[in-house]
């Protein structure tokens, strides 16, 4: 397929991403950047949120991992159907009790300010690393399939993609990106479709065949029942309900999509639907990963992980297809990246700057202070991507999921602590215990083969980190109330 036309369909996308900015964003000011004026459709919502959490990873790095880890995977995303439940129906309700624009201030009223600033502060590193990782993905797989065929440097190719993505939601915000959220899942998953589809037929197997001929590979396998690997289902199912309810329910990305919606029940049913479907969804995924090694056994194909789909699709299908992985791809990309940023921009300019509470400024200032922030965190991005180039890891979702035992734990911990319990603390000494987890388990993690032997610690490092923070908070000494 000639890079000439798969950067003439990219053109012609972003431009229809454009008009639908324009469109969206007619008469939009901070409440719409913010939260959508609290008018989005729940059935909007939902749909927009599975391109949002599954992005060009999963799209690209689920596939890739099924010759290694079979379905494995699936056993998180059964324990993310647990978490979302809790989501849903613990923390909305509060959120909408509070009628909180950033769900941080939950924590201001309840703990105090410095530990508003650190939950707000960890969802800023959380959600830059993870969006950034994610990024660089689709960006290095659109580098190497059309844009270095143009010579253009990969750090380019990432400053023009940021720059499309600013373009669009520069103005409208949330408000923009629950309508091209919509869109770009629709192109996600019917590229999804088509791909399985399409290898389907080439194989020459029924869906019926196909699922049989991955059972006799061992491909489909999805439950590990020995309790000393990283992949043990129990440890998978407890650590998926934990990753989707802190990095869902307790992220602010998601979230303010959620409570943009206009009642508490729409939101519940929001979040239910979306994850009901995002299970089906990742299990499509899972199928056709399974079907591309099959694919890539049978034509003698060496790539493998994050290189797999993207081989298979751009070398050995048909044009018209690998036009759709293209755009299915970029569709993939965008959710994740302009929500990211419109989050982060979002958060830092109510967490951290409190724009909101400054009575000195007008609607104009704020309107500046929010568009220089954004233009910041894009900039942001383009030094994390470019890190995350240099480092060159070969299956990113591995990568991602770490950074988040790392970083979401002591946002799991704050949390928990403020809604399981009814303790004060003193707030001066909150930052000091959700620095302190993190690097315990550091060391836990490092040293796990001296420290228990044969038994693997994977994705439980998350509930381990939260668990040390909420204990960390215990050991706090009550707040003085003042006379």
């Amino acid at each position: 397929m000639s890079p000439v036309i798969l950067f003439s369909l990219v053109i012609v996308y972003f431009l229809l991403l454009l008009g639908v900015a324009w469109f969206t964003s007619r008469n939009a000011n901070n409440e719409s950047f913010f939260i959508g004026n609290r008018g989005s459709n729940w059935m909007l919502v939902a749909f927009g949120m599975i391109g949002t959490s599954l992005s060009g990873v999963t799209f690209v790095s689920v596939p890739g991992t099924v010759g290694i880890e079979s379905f494995t995977y699936f056993q998180i995303v059964i324990g993310n159907l647990v978490g979302y439940g809790v989501v849903a129906f613990v923390l909305l309700p509060i959120y909408y009790r509070l009628q909180l624009t950033s769900i941080y201030n939950y924590l201001q009223g309840r703990l105090g300010f410095l530990s508003y600033k650190t939950g707000a502060s960890f969802f800023i590193l959380s959600r830059t690393l993870g969006a950034t990782a994610r990024l660089y993905l689709v960006v290095n797989v659109l580098h190497l399939t059309i844009l270095q065929d143009f010579g253009m440097p990969f750090w380019v190719g990432a400053f023009v993609i940021l720059l499309m993505i600013l373009l669009y939601t520069f103005e409208g915000g949330v408000k923009t990106i629950v309508w091209t959220d919509m869109l770009q899942t629709a192109c996600m998953l019917i590229g999804l479709v088509v791909c399985v589809v399409y290898i389907l037929s080439d194989l020459g197997l029924s869906l019926e065949a196909g699922t049989k001929a991955l059972a006799d590979k061992g491909y489909s396998n999805i439950f590990i029942t020995d309790p000393a690997s990283k992949y043990f289902f129990v440890k998978q199912i407890v650590a998926g309900a934990f990753i989707s309810i802190t990095m869902t329910g307790m992220d602010q990305e998601m979230m303010q999509k959620n409570i943009s919606v206009r009642t508490l029940k729409d939101s519940q049913k929001n979040m239910m639907t979306f994850a009901v479907i995002f299970m089906l969804v990742v299990l499509l995924f899972l199928f056709l990963g399974g079907l591309l090694h099959l694919f890539a056994e049978s034509k003698g194909i060496a790539a493998r992980g994050d290189a797999l789909f993207p081989t298979i699709a751009l070398e050995y299908m048909p044009g018209a297809v690998s036009i759709i992985f293209i755009i299915a791809l970029i569709s993939a990309l965008f959710p994740s990246a302009d929500g990211a940023i419109t989050a982060l921009t979002s958060s830092f300019c109510i967490d951290i700057l409190g724009i909101q509470r400054d009575a000195s400024l007008d609607d104009k200032k704020r309107k500046r202070i929010r568009q220089i922030v954004h233009l910041v965190f894009a900039a942001v991005f383009l030094l994390f991507v470019m890190a995350f180039k240099w480092m060159n890891n070969p299956s990113m979702i591995g990568l991602i999921l770490k950074i988040a035992g790392y970083t979401y734990g002591p946002l799991l911990g704050l949390f928990a602590f403020g809604i399981l319990t009814k303790r004060t603390v003193n707030d001066k000494l909150v930052p000091l215990v959700v620095i302190a987890a993190p690097a315990i388990c550091f060391i836990i993690d490092a040293y796990q083969q001296h420290i228990f032997g044969g038994f693997q610690i994977g994705l439980e490092l998350l509930f381990i980190n939260g668990l040390l923070t909420f204990l960390g908070l215990c050991m706090i000494p009550a707040r003085k109330v003042q006379p």
